[in-house]
């Protein structure tokens, strides 16, 4: 990715964090959403010269963060215009969250299983990339677990559960439909970027 476009990256990424601060529903809940927001941009700003990753990843962790503080700033149960999305009484922003939490970090872990070379054979890779996305989605409702034993006021805000007995394991299913879609629909792009900004410049393995 360009100076112009790393500039566009950062001004977008700095204006929604400055919006999704500017008083949110719940001050906890937004640090805990947005915290891996934050995150993400320290670990791309530390490994942008040694390991630049392609364009078409660089935004969509820009989208993927974008949600997050978005739920981050109105809570996910009351995000505007998701009430009764998929034809459901709750609001399914939520549903949106893990769907991303499934698609990005495929393409993430895609990216680094074919530029190290950790994996050979098409099969193996995916196998290996859907079950580490299970295993993220996992982590993260175990998180959630951990925050509402710890903190009863901000529970049911991180939760978002809105008494949907299924929700963590819904929460799984559609981090795995996101997961598949990355892989399913994105892999030639992904493949084309990878070898014009990666392979075709000699920044193998970064």
């Amino acid at each position: 990715m360009g100076r112009r476009a790393g500039a566009v990256w950062i001004a977008v990424f700095a204006a929604v964090l400055l919006w999704s601060g500017i008083a949110p529903k719940d001050r906890l809940t937004w640090v805990l959403e947005v915290a891996p927001a934050l995150i993400g941009f320290f670990v791309l700003a530390a490994t942008y010269r040694r390991f630049p990753l392609t364009p078409l990843l660089y935004w969509l962790i820009l989208v993927h963060c974008i949600i997050l503080m978005v739920g981050g700033h109105y809570t996910y149960a009351e995000v505007p215009y998701f009430d009764g999305f998929l034809q459901s009484a709750r609001n399914n922003y939520d549903k949106l969250g893990h769907f991303a939490q499934g698609f990005v970090p495929a393409l993430i872990a895609r990216e680094v299983i074919v530029r190290r070379e950790v994996i050979r054979g098409e099969r193996w890779q995916f196998f290996f990339i859907i079950a580490f996305c299970l295993g993220l989605s996992a982590f993260y409702e175990l998180i959630e677990w951990w925050v509402a034993l710890l903190s009863d006021e901000a529970a049911d805000a991180f939760l978002g559960t809105q008494g949907y007995i299924w929700d963590t394991q819904s929460d799984m299913g559609y981090a795995l439909f996101g997961a598949l879609s990355a892989l399913l629909f994105l892999r030639r792009w992904h493949d084309r970027q990878l070898q014009q900004y990666i392979f075709g410049r000699g920044v193998i393995g970064g």
